[in-house]
């Protein structure tokens, strides 16, 4: 499974918070995915991640 980050993201860091192995921080305060399949063991997180975002900026890609 991968995720994707979309032009939604208002870089409230919530998805870091939830799952840091799969979501970080650019420099210009967005959210961004890592690129590639995310490891089993962020994977409940990183699902956390994505119902939990309030602006529906992350996606399944």
């Amino acid at each position: 499974m991968r995720y994707a980050v979309n032009e939604n993201c208002i870089g409230c860091g919530l998805c870091v918070a939830t799952c840091p192995g799969v979501f970080a921080m650019t420099d210009a305060n967005v959210a961004e995915a890592i690129d590639g399949d995310v490891p089993e063991a962020d994977v409940a997180a990183a699902q956390m991640a994505l119902e939990g975002c309030p602006v529906a900026a992350i996606e399944e890609a």
